[in-house]
């Protein structure tokens, strides 16, 4: 018996991509295998780890609880989008700075978790709690990441309270 198939069309990080697929596929599975994303990482495939976390018309979902054919004609983002290539997203330059990574496995879901809320304004102390939350990370013990965080909101704090038109330091 032949698995049922089906054409998705996506547009990952602004370009578009159709693909057919087994109805069954997992975004993760989409991403990574047929279209190449491989920064969305696959941890637990359960949902709890948080390291297949993409978002979806700007939604933070688990990849690997969601098939690829409920996000047909959706926008995906992935980690991959954050920055032009060779450079560093301002929340992944205060990863760095910080020291909030280590093995980096977890570190892809956990950005795209935050870019979520800092786009919904979330508060800092939010953002270092419920957001992190949502994620395991075995390496760091947390201090580092929850340090960028710290520093990447006060960045958009002073970025707020600039007079328009004012360029703030990068």
């Amino acid at each position: 018996m032949k698995a049922e198939t089906r054409e998705v069309t996506v547009s990952v990080n602004g370009r578009e991509l159709t693909r057919r697929t087994e109805v069954r596929t997992l975004l993760s599975d989409f991403l990574r295998h047929e279209l190449g994303f491989t920064g969305t990482h696959v941890g637990c495939e359960h949902g709890v780890c948080g390291a297949c976390t993409v978002l979806v018309d700007g939604v933070p979902l688990r990849s690997c609880l969601t098939l690829a054919v409920q996000v047909d004609g959706s926008a995906v983002e992935t980690v991959e989008g954050l920055a032009p290539e060779g450079e560093l997203s301002r929340m992944q330059q205060a990863m760095r700075d910080e020291h909030g990574l280590q093995c980096g496995f977890c570190t892809p879901g956990i950005l795209m978790s935050l870019l979520a809320a800092e786009r919904d304004g979330v508060s800092c102390e939010r953002a270092c709690t419920d957001v992190l939350g949502g994620h395991i990370c075995r390496c760091t013990g947390y201090q580092g990441i929850r340090a960028a965080i710290r520093l990447r909101w006060a960045e958009l704090e002073h970025e707020a309270a600039a007079p328009h038109g004012e360029e703030t330091p990068a």
